[in-house]
């Protein structure tokens, strides 16, 4: 049964695991504390792929005081040889006397496995405690894991009339300088940026996450830029082709001069099923997903976060709200045809309002995703 210490430093063991925000991609993002009669002996939180994880790093901080411990872990300790040794095992070795995990790992691989190992080893193990919390910090590692895609955050820019661009496409810049730095934020959270050729075309991205805090140790991981052209569109000259870090044309056309130029020109082509003027979304989703991409950045104007809103593929909307209005003329949010009577609508639960400077940002999940 747990105590109002064992919340106490479960919630520190999420706050250190949330400092791996940035780094851990496409690992989950994971704290640990060691404590022994009531006092901290160790902690740690998994800072890079490939690296110690948290329980490794809080063990070498305890050292003979992990010996007899609880260790407060936000994830299920892992029971299997990967890129580093089991975590289950590190935790028998030094000597543990009881293991709370916030949740259980996700990945099959593990999957109450690694609780099952201690368990054997008689040490005490719990799981559940601050579960929502920790799987709040790894959306899409869960999404990857149960259902093989990434979690999808689509992201938006409007005025308080749901407005995103004139008439004319002039869009530039609806939200201030402080809501342009939380985007970048969420660019470099994110394992993946999703656009559509239209934007390519119209605007010539970079598709980047700029820093705007102090970097994390090793700089700013770039996430892959992906554009859905089903035509083949994007020009081999285009900003985001140009730029360090990897890029992708997702196309349902196999035309083969064009994709040898896009080739040379740095991108990836993936050639993905689809029909006339549409890729599947859900096969590009499930490819990311193979690519071990755990959260995608949707950022797109209204035809393709429609598409994308309208097949189910939407998960979390972040919605920056400007002061202004822009009128009648301007163009709207989302382009959802076919919504026609009170119960089509699709419905959201707003979890966060909050300031961003002069602007507010509203993060909202599709009800029932």
């Amino acid at each position: 049964m747990s105590t109002g210490d064992d919340h106490r430093f479960m919630a520190r063991a999420l706050q250190l695991a949330e400092r791996g925000l940035y780094t851990t991609d496409p690992n989950p993002r994971v704290g640990c504390v060691l404590v022994r009669d009531g006092e901290v002996v160790g902690e740690g939180w998994h800072e890079r792929a490939g690296e110690a994880h948290a329980e490794i790093h809080a063990l070498a901080q305890a050292g003979d005081g992990a010996r007899g411990a609880t260790a407060y872990v936000t994830l299920e300790p892992c029971c299997h040889h990967g890129r580093t040794p089991p975590c289950s095992e590190a935790l028998i070795a030094a000597g543990v006397s009881r293991v709370v995990a916030a949740m259980e790992d996700p990945n099959p691989r593990v999957a109450g496995e690694g609780l099952a190992q201690l368990a054997a080893a008689g040490i005490s193990t719990e799981s559940g405690l601050m579960a929502d919390a920790a799987a709040a910090l790894n959306p899409g590692f869960v999404m990857r894991m149960r259902q093989g895609r990434p979690w999808v955050r689509c992201k938006l820019a409007m005025s308080l009339d749901g407005r995103t661009a004139m008439d004319s496409g002039e869009s530039q810049w609806i939200t201030g300088p402080q809501a342009r730095q939380d985007v970048h934020r969420l660019r470099a959270r994110s394992s993946a940026m999703l656009t559509g050729i239209g934007t390519v075309l119209a605007d010539d991205p970079s598709l980047t996450a700029r820093p705007v805090d102090t970097p994390p140790a090793g700089g700013w991981r770039q996430p892959l830029r992906v554009v859905l052209d089903p035509h083949l569109s994007t020009p081999p000259a285009a900003r985001l082709l140009t730029l360090p870090g990897r890029s992708v044309v997702a196309t349902c056309s196999d035309e083969k001069g064009v994709r040898e130029a896009l080739e040379r020109a740095g991108a990836d082509v993936w050639v993905l099923p689809g029909t006339g003027d549409t890729v599947d979304l859900q096969a590009l989703l499930e490819r990311l997903g193979e690519e071990q991409i755990n959260e995608v950045l949707l950022e797109t104007g209204a035809t393709l976060s429609g598409a994308m809103l309208r097949a189910g593929l939407v998960d979390e909307l972040i919605i920056y709200v400007a002061a202004h209005l822009m009128g009648d003329g301007a163009r709207g949010l989302f382009h959802l045809p076919g919504l026609e009577r009170m119960d089509q609508r699709i419905e959201l639960d707003i979890r966060d309002i909050r300031a961003v400077g002069a602007d507010w940002r509203i993060t909202a999940d599709v009800r029932g995703r």
